[in-house]
């Protein structure tokens, strides 16, 4: 018998409508620096994390996430209320750049990006994959509801909210696992 999982009952939709300017299977076969702008975005699984506040220890450069998010962070929409203007509204947000990526140590390690410059490939969860935008918060791997807006906290506050993130589940979970009669 053939092992069925939830996502068997999802329908997929293609992630790019033919004739886009996406082209299929981008990642795998290009660079960051060679996706144009919709294949940039569209490379984005939408877990949120890169929008939660991490704290490097001074001295031995470790990474020490919170589970406080910027103040733009939508929490139950797991994005950006403003992406358009967010660079005018939050100063401190980084846009990612394929110069920049490769460098930047503070974003999550199942970050899309992060995977594509590490020549890695993405996770099942990542709806280039699976189809699906849900399946990265079905996966455990996204910050939906899992955060608290950055407010005025400095940085004793925000010691206080370091946090261990969940792993994202290895496999998508079993159908109707839980279920019984």
């Amino acid at each position: 018998m053939t092992k069925r999982t939830l996502l068997d009952r999802i329908k997929p939709k293609p992630p790019h409508a033919p004739g886009s300017e996406i082209a299929p299977e981008f990642w795998r076969t290009k660079s960051l620096a060679q996706m144009n702008e919709a294949e940039w975005e569209a490379l984005c699984d939408g877990c949120g994390k890169c929008c939660v506040i991490s704290l490097e220890d001074a001295d031995t450069g470790e990474l020490y996430r919170t589970d406080v998010a910027c103040k733009l962070f939508d929490a139950a929409a797991c994005g950006c209320s403003d992406y358009a203007n967010r660079k005018s509204k939050a100063p401190d947000c980084v846009k990612l750049t394929p110069k920049n990526v490769p460098k930047l140590d503070w974003l999550p390690p199942t970050c899309a990006y992060r995977l594509v410059s590490e020549g890695r490939e993405l996770y099942w969860w990542h709806y280039l994959i699976s189809g699906d935008r849900e399946s990265v918060h079905l996966a455990n791997a996204s910050a939906r509801n899992k955060t608290r807006p950055e407010g005025r906290l400095k940085i004793p506050g925000l010691m206080k909210r370091i946090v261990q993130w969940p792993e994202p589940l290895d496999d998508p979970p079993a159908k109707g696992r839980g279920r019984r009669r």
